[in-house]
């Protein structure tokens, strides 16, 4: 089902966004200078699988971390797997979740344009009853686990674990699979949730969580070959393709201008999917009715923060969004540079949050030029907040699980410190679920608790920025 032509509008938006992205390219505009050309090959730098494409791009070599290539996984029965858990959900309502496969027949893959696009989504929603024990869903599905832990996946590539060290299969939600949504509330806003590159779904499941046991229906989207890993219910496994596309003259900001094009084309899709979901069956008793297509709001972390804010500025119905610490330029063919995303060219009209961790070329808006450039150019409502004493990966479950990993020898404590910092987790985690709650209930409910009027004694962590 499409509504109000979007599948039109989404091909008017993406040759206009090449038409201005090759304008841009051609005239080398926008690229302002050396300084903001060491944040651009900083963050490449850092960002896992993205370190793989910058470094194919700047050493003219295929390269992957030295993790990845020269750890295999630990023999069968020498070595303990490693076990994590997540934080609880603070909200007053037990959480349920399911999953479902959507295709896309009116759209080729873009990374395999021999078949149609599909994707994975799943709700996270407010149910009657807590899940128990072994009624809690799994925190991904096993086919995913093995993956994702294994020296292919993003665990490592993104989060240098040690490959095949963690029970990634073991690990637990909170929620109740396919239970029946809470009855007799009426419907409640909608929350859609990208994750960074190459990382999956369900790798901001803490933060979903919280939302959902705050009465929000959330909705995480896998966007296939770009995610490490998406399990379809036949049992298939689509992996990523972004590693293996490394290669001598490879262009990392053509590459990285298809990742996100891909990313908000999905997120429109799946907009346009709810409307259908509303009425159509599939979902579990209740959850359809229950989705308030005219309170929608959206939030990402890294390319995922990325893709709100540029889907935001795509398609009207979002009417807010957060992004956590993801830039909005790419670099040039040679991997440095700076080139503007449409939407820090254009600016917002509706309200957004940026929050920023204490990475080298991350902080406030002030210094990212993509930022600047977006909260230069917005009209609508904004703030700005970084996380003192974080990184790149304390806005993700990496913030409260490779802590627990890292005591059992599963990661490094020098990569512990690259991807959270020193800031003390559970703090992390309170932080950056009140602020996302807080910005939700201001924009999508009308409740206003004044946390980001401006700096709070509750989080001291959390610096403002006018």
């Amino acid at each position: 089902m499409r509504k109000r032509g979007q599948g039109q509008h989404r091909g008017n938006d993406r040759a206009q966004e090449e038409g201005q992205a090759q304008g841009r390219a051609a005239a080398g505009t926008r690229a302002p200078g050396r300084a903001a050309a060491a944040r651009g090959r900083s963050r490449a730098a850092r960002t896992g699988i993205a370190a793989v494409l910058a470094a194919t791009a700047l050493l003219g070599t295929a390269a992957v971390p030295a993790t990845a290539a020269a750890a295999a996984p630990a023999p069968a029965g020498t070595e303990r797997q490693a076990r994590a858990w997540l934080p609880d959900p603070t909200g007053p309502y037990p959480v349920g979740t399911t999953t479902l496969r959507l295709t896309d027949a009116g759209r080729q893959d873009p990374w395999k344009p021999d078949r149609a696009r599909e994707l994975m989504i799943s709700l996270w929603y407010p149910t009657a009853r807590p899940a128990t024990g072994d009624d809690r869903a799994r925190y991904m599905d096993p086919r995913a686990a093995d993956h994702f832990g294994s020296a292919d996946g993003a665990a490592v590539f993104n989060y240098r674990t040690e490959p095949g060290r963690t029970a990634w299969q073991q690990i637990r939600t909170h929620a109740r699979q396919d239970a029946p949504a809470l009855p007799g509330r009426g419907p409640r806003p909608v929350v859609l949730y990208s994750a960074g590159l190459g990382d999956p779904r369900t790798w901001g499941t803490g933060l979903v969580e919280d939302l959902a046991s705050r009465g929000y229906v959330v909705v995480t989207v896998d966007h296939t070959y770009d995610a490490s890993e998406v399990v379809f219910p036949d049992g298939s496994r689509a992996d990523s393709v972004l590693p293996g596309m490394a290669g001598p003259g490879l262009d990392v900001g053509a590459l990285l201008r298809k990742v996100m094009r891909t990313r908000v084309d999905d997120t429109r899709f799946v907009l346009d999917e709810l409307a259908a979901l509303r009425t159509d069956g599939r979902l579990p008793a209740g959850l359809g009715a229950s989705l308030d297509l005219g309170r929608i709001g959206m939030v990402g972390h890294s390319a995922g923060g990325f893709t709100a804010v540029q889907t935001m500025h795509d398609d009207p119905r979002i009417a807010a969004g957060i992004n956590m610490d993801g830039q909005l330029h790419f670099p040039g063919p040679d991997g440095t540079g700076v080139h503007l995303g449409g939407v820090a060219e254009d600016g917002l009209d509706r309200p957004f949050l940026l929050m920023g961790t204490g990475s080298e070329d991350s902080g406030d808006y002030h210094h990212q030029p993509g930022w600047d450039a977006l909260w230069q150019h917005s009209s609508g409502w904004k703030a700005d907040v970084t996380l003192t004493g974080s990184r790149h990966g304390s806005y993700t479950d990496a913030q409260s699980l490779l802590p627990q990993l890292a005591r059992q020898g599963a990661v490094s404590g020098e990569q512990l410190r690259s991807d959270v910092g020193d800031v003390r987790p559970e703090r992390a985690v309170a932080a950056t679920r009140a602020y996302v709650a807080s910005f939700f209930d201001r924009w999508l409910r009308g409740h206003d608790d004044h946390l980001l009027d401006g700096p709070s004694p509750r989080f001291p962590e959390m610096e403002f920025t006018r």
